[in-house]
């Protein structure tokens, strides 16, 4: 019996694969989970219905599992925040974050590094979240 609050197996698989320097994307229900990662990333449907999960539910186990050390955010269309950022700043209050306009946060998760897809069924928009797996220190 496993002592993490992540039971699912293809994702604990996924996540045991990733090492420093390894990008996640937790992506919206909006999100083109096919096309806008690379091929080789692998991809974990979380998407039941609208609504369950949502990014912010699967990030809150998330950052008890792997360190995390920066973020990258998919701004709105007037170049700000979109409200749920606020959630993901207070989950993770020592990572960087880095602010990206729709289509250049598109080419941020199509980059080789990306190894991890976790598909959502989170209706708020612009709430994509690029994680990139820290150092374990202990």
């Amino acid at each position: 019996m496993l002592l993490t609050d992540i039971v699912h197996p293809d994702l604990l698989r996924a996540l045991g694969r990733s090492g420093h320097g390894t990008k996640i994307l937790l992506a919206d229900g909006n999100y083109p989970h096919s096309t806008g990662a690379p091929a080789a990333a692998e991809r974990i449907h979380l998407n039941l219905t609208p609504g369950l999960l949502t990014v912010t539910q699967v990030l809150e186990p998330l950052v008890r599992t792997v360190p995390i050390e920066a973020a990258e955010i998919m701004l709105t269309a007037e170049d700000t925040e979109a409200p749920v950022i606020a959630d993901y700043r207070a989950l993770l209050p020592q990572a960087e974050f880095v602010g990206h306009e729709r289509f250049a946060f598109y080419d941020a998760a199509r980059t080789p590094d990306v190894a991890v897809v976790v598909a959502t069924a989170d209706q708020r928009q612009y709430a994509n979240l690029l994680l990139t797996v820290g150092v374990r220190t202990a």
